[in-house]
């Protein structure tokens, strides 16, 4: 009995390498006849996992998608990239993830075995999470698996949008891709009454079923889909847009400006460039000056003279700071 269970779990774990293979192949590799692989098959059929068979001289072996989820055999790094996987997903901005992941590495870890456990066990003692507050505005785990099947299937979606000032729209729209940063997800679409691309943020969307019908899909508006919701988050959005050259390598700006807060582009070894937006110049002032490096302006002229005028009441401040 332990000899065929053990067969058992190992003719699993070659099926879930997600290739077909012969029963002869199955056979060499299991150290048995064809006619024990297809009983060793059947078996694993009545434990819930769907092996689905094709004959003839091509046919094999393969496992299938089945109605419910039967356990998985995952290698040692497969395990321990899956609990230290779970244990960072809290800080991704969708609602309820937490409590949910919190559980599933409950159940992972109880079945871990002791080598496997010391691991991830290192990993939680020894790493301090540097996660911020979480959003007010969390994404319903629903209507994000709502809107990738849509865009998987390419299917209209018809949903109610609320607009940064609170006003709220109808849209009905082709959808392409999603696309996360570190706190905020974002529908990239095809808007059908605007008939141009746009970009939604997710956790404004509130889906009004029913959807359809399908739809042929457009070519994308850029090859680089994270970087086209970068620029427009933090460059198009904005009534004011700017280029600055910050006097410090690429990677050193990149550690410290988001994919949200503008975009960034190198400038030989020491500098890079930056596009950004803001809502007003004295805006981007401030939003310049606060992100801590030398810059100098490369346009629009008008922030230079922005700049100066700030520069010139932070001197009287100073002024009549000291005279007093």
């Amino acid at each position: 009995m332990l000899e065929t269970s053990a067969r058992l779990l190992r003719l699993l774990s070659l099926l879930q390498a997600h290739r077909e293979w012969s029963g002869a192949e199955l056979a060499e590799r299991l150290g048995v006849t064809a006619r024990t692989v297809r009983r060793d098959v059947d078996r694993l059929r009545e434990l819930g996992y769907p092996v689905n068979a094709s004959p003839g001289t091509g046919g094999g072996y393969q496992l299938g998608v089945g109605a419910e989820l039967p356990p998985l055999l995952l290698d040692d790094d497969e395990a321990v990239a899956v609990a230290v996987g779970l244990r960072t997903a809290a800080g991704q901005g969708v609602e309820g993830i937490g409590e949910t992941s919190v559980r599933a590495l409950a159940k992972l870890e109880h079945v871990l075995p002791h080598r496997l456990r010391r691991r991830v066990g290192a990993l939680n003692a020894f790493t301090v999470p540097m996660l911020r507050e979480p959003q007010p505005t969390a994404v319903d785990p629903g209507v994000l698996t709502e809107l990738a099947g849509l865009c998987r299937d390419a299917e209209r979606l018809r949903f109610e949008y609320e607009g940064h000032d609170g006003t709220p729209s109808r849209r009905t729209v082709e959808p392409l891709r999603l696309v996360c940063s570190e706190r905020r997800w974002y529908l990239v679409a095809w808007d059908l009454d605007r008939d141009d691309w746009r970009t939604f943020r997710v956790d404004r969307i509130t889906p009004k079923p029913p959807h359809g019908p399908r739809f042929t899909p457009r070519t994308p508006p850029a090859e680089d889909l994270a970087a086209y919701v970068s620029e427009g988050v933090s460059t198009r959005a904005y009534a004011e847009q700017a280029v600055v050259r910050l006097l410090v390598p690429l990677a050193e700006a990149a550690a410290h400006i988001s994919p949200t807060a503008g975009m960034l582009e190198p400038d030989g070894e020491h500098a890079c460039v930056l596009r950004t937006g803001a809502a007003s110049l004295d805006v981007m002032v401030i939003h310049v000056a606060l992100m801590g490096f030398e810059f100098e302006v490369l346009e629009p002229p008008a922030l230079t003279e922005a700049i100066r005028t700030a520069r010139d009441r932070l001197s009287r401040a100073l002024e009549r700071h000291d005279g007093g």
